[in-house]
């Protein structure tokens, strides 16, 4: 399966700060589409460059694998792909689009940028990778001096986001649990999520049962979500011709 085609579907399931071979399992028996390597020592979700690596050829051919890092240098970013081979960089730090372009162009890898949202603002601001980065993750804006830049828990106002993806689609992440993820789709029509705290017992510790749960509901949900829309069209188209 190709990262482009990955993103062809419906809906995509994210599930991130993987950092054990048993949770990455239960990710992928969900049917997760994504799962997540967070390689960054401040968090609890940091895997090294030799779990990373095992986690990583455990996921190869079943689900897309995503390196996550922050504010990488060329050195960390080829380490990175030497260990891990992953599918997907993402890019959580306070990368500009001029970096951006470099690490795609360099490694030849598609880059997810992470980009905190807050405000109107910090959404229009993102306009700025539109084109750059292959696919835009919108995720609850940290609050200054946090030590992560994500993983901490916290949503946004998920109808600043209404009308984002009409012309570019995106990933949602933020404060996304089993209980929360079928509303976000409803506000956003986000065509994938991200998850990380959302389905954890504590920080850094994933529980399979939360996993399955958020997968089954952000499937259900999105099912549902197209469901009305094709019904919408064909009484629009009804309407039409009659």
């Amino acid at each position: 399966m190709s990262p482009a085609s990955v993103f062809s579907r419906t809906c995509l399931v994210k599930i991130c700060g993987l950092s054990t071979p048993e949770t990455l399992e239960a990710s992928l028996a969900a049917g997760a589409d994504l799962i997540g390597l967070v390689h960054f020592p401040k968090s609890p979700r940091h895997v090294d460059l030799a779990l990373g690596g095992a986690l990583s050829r455990q996921a190869r051919g079943r689900s897309e694998r995503v390196a996550l890092l922050v504010d990488p240098d060329d050195v960390l970013v080829e380490a990175v792909i030497a260990a891990l081979d992953p599918d997907w960089l993402q890019l959580h730090g306070g990368e500009s689009p001029e970096r951006v372009a470099h690490v795609r162009a360099r490694t030849g890898r598609p880059v997810m940028k992470a980009l905190g949202i807050a405000t109107a603002d910090d959404l229009a601001r993102a306009a700025r990778y539109v084109g750059i980065a292959d696919r835009l993750l919108f995720d609850a804006k940290p609050a200054p001096g946090a030590v992560l830049p994500g993983g901490n828990g916290h949503a946004f106002d998920w109808s600043l986001l209404a009308d984002a993806g009409r012309d570019h689609p995106f990933m949602l992440s933020g404060g996304l649990t089993p209980e929360t993820v079928a509303e976000a789709l409803a506000v956003t029509a986000a065509q994938a999520v991200d998850v990380s705290s959302g389905v954890e017992a504590s920080p850094g510790r994933k529980d399979p049962d939360r996993i399955a749960a958020f997968v089954r509901a952000a499937k259900a949900a999105a099912g549902t979500s197209a469901a009305a829309a094709a019904s919408a069209a064909q009484i629009a188209e009804t309407a039409r011709t009659a």
